[in-house]
This record gives structure tokens, C-alpha cells and sequence, in this order.
């Protein structure tokens, strides 16, 4: 089960389950013309652009994908979950199912409210885009 307050404090691998479709949508840039690219191109910066300074090390990040990007596959560096369904479900059943610590990256108030309650820390998607102010 994952913890809160705070960030996860236990030696080992922490969850980020990243919610695609609210992270994509936090930035209008045009990525209603094509939401499979923009989510692929959000997989693709991940790695690198993911900023959780209080979050340790080493993470397993996973992509929950819906809709139109449900065909998003993942990387080396991230693994995707397409929802079958909604994706706010998907992801609370990946909270509730860690076994290790986890973060969610959404800014979506009713799946922030879903996951804490399950003990998981939340952050909002500007965590997931460079820190120079580009998406």
C-alpha cells in the first residue's frame, strides 16, 4: 500500500504513475489534433523532464493512457497502462495494487482526492514538463 503524508521514505523502487491524458491536457499546445502523438512525445520526455526533487530514487514510471492514445506503447525508461475504461479507475487500482511506495502526476481534483485516500502522495503535472517553462 503506499504512505502518506509526504513523500515515500522506504529504500527501494518508487512508483510514479503519471495520468497521460491530464498532464497532456494541462498544456494548450494543439494536442487535441493528434492526443496520441502528444502522449507519445509526453513518454518520450519523461525521463528527462520529470521533476520530484523529494521523491527518491530509483522510480518505475507508468503512463496511464485512454482514449484516442490507448495505442501509445511504452518505452525502455516508461511502462503504459491502457485503460480499459476510465483512466482515473485505472490508476486507482494501480495505487491500491503497489506494493511500493507510489506518486500520482495529475492535476485532476477527484483522482487526488481517490489516491490519497489510498496513501499515495500526489503532484501536479508542471512535475512532468521541463523546468525552463516549455512543454
Amino acid at each position: 500500500m503506499c504512505r502518506q503524508p509526504g513523500p515515500p521514505k522506504v529504500i527501494g523502487v518508487t512508483l510514479v504513475i503519471v495520468d497521460a491524458a491530464n498532464v497532456v491536457g494541462s498544456v494548450p499546445d494543439g494536442w487535441w489534433r493528434d492526443r496520441a502523438g502528444a502522449t507519445a512525445r509526453l513518454r518520450d520526455r519523461l525521463p528527462g523532464d520529470l521533476r520530484l526533487p523529494e521523491v527518491p530514487k530509483p522510480w518505475r514510471i507508468v503512463m496511464v493512457v485512454e482514449g484516442a492514445a490507448r495505442g501509445v506503447h511504452g518505452s525502455d525508461d516508461v511502462e503504459t497502462v491502457a485503460a480499459q475504461g476510465e483512466g482515473d479507475d485505472t490508476i486507482v487500482e494501480l495505487v491500491r495494487a503497489a506494493g511500493e511506495p507510489c506518486v500520482v502526476v495529475t492535476a485532476d481534483r477527484g483522482l487526488r482526492a481517490r489516491v490519497t485516500d489510498l496513501g499515495a502522495t500526489v503532484v501536479g503535472p508542471s512535475a512532468a514538463r521541463r523546468s525552463t517553462g516549455t512543454h
